[in-house]
């Protein structure tokens, strides 16, 4: 019979991978210890490897990450202009390229 999910809280998950990342015992053991497999036990200190520089980003570190979201609505309706502009004087050439 198998055995329902599990969901495991951040914090048994850092100190999973932290526990990994010391690297004084082998991922087989840590698995037997904390009772999770080995692959799953790679993939949060991967992930804590990642996202460990996000820890000591100040705030407007992330705040310059960010796209600037009023420039990006202004470029959507300026490019939906020209294509509305466009398929409008697409549709008035004569030729077979043009719309039907």
């Amino acid at each position: 019979m198998k055995r329902p999910r599990r969901n495991h809280a951040p914090a048994f998950k850092a100190k999973v991978a932290l526990a990994a990342l010391q690297g004084d015992r082998t991922l087989a053991e840590l698995a037997q210890q904390f009772d999770v497999h080995p692959n799953q036990i790679t993939q949060w200190k991967s992930q804590l490897l990642a996202r460990a520089t996000e820890l000591f980003e100040t705030a407007a570190d992330r705040d310059a990450a960010r796209p600037d979201v009023t420039t990006l609505h202004a470029k959507i309706g300026q490019l939906a202009l020209e294509n509305d502009f466009l398929a409008g004087a697409l549709g008035r050439l004569p030729d077979a390229s043009g719309k039907r």
